[in-house]
């Protein structure tokens, strides 16, 4: 049975252009060039997400737990949740607006393709 961690690794990486990379010993997923969802370096580390939230960050730092993102991101809207702290459904909501605040216009009107017949 798969993880918190590793169901949200896998909702994000369903949507448009999305790629899982290492970096610095840690899982994140990208599109393009860009990372919107930082998932830690592994199962043994507390289960934490970061994800980048315009719209959403004072609202998710309301959230116990949760704090501005380290090494300076969370002057840009980034946050840390642990996974224990938020419902699954809103972590997939500050997944899509995260993918939305870095990805490329093209690859947002592929999801907006995507999700029109699920519209109707």
């Amino acid at each position: 049975m798969p993880t918190a961690r590793e169901r949200l690794i896998r909702h994000a990486l369903a949507y448009p252009g999305a790629w899982e990379d290492h970096p610095w010993g840690e899982t994140v997923v990208k599109v393009g060039k860009k990372v919107f969802l930082f998932a830690g370096a592994d199962e043994s580390a507390p289960a934490r997400v970061s994800l980048k939230l315009p719209e959403s960050a004072e609202e998710a730092l309301g959230f116990d737990g949760v704090e501005p993102t380290a090494y300076g991101l969370g002057r840009s809207s980034w946050v840390t949740v642990p996974l224990r702290r938020a419902p699954r459904g809103l972590l997939e909501d500050w997944i899509e607006e995260s993918y939305r605040a870095v990805a490329p216009k093209a690859m947002i009107s592929a999801l907006e393709a995507v999700r029109a017949p699920e519209r109707h």
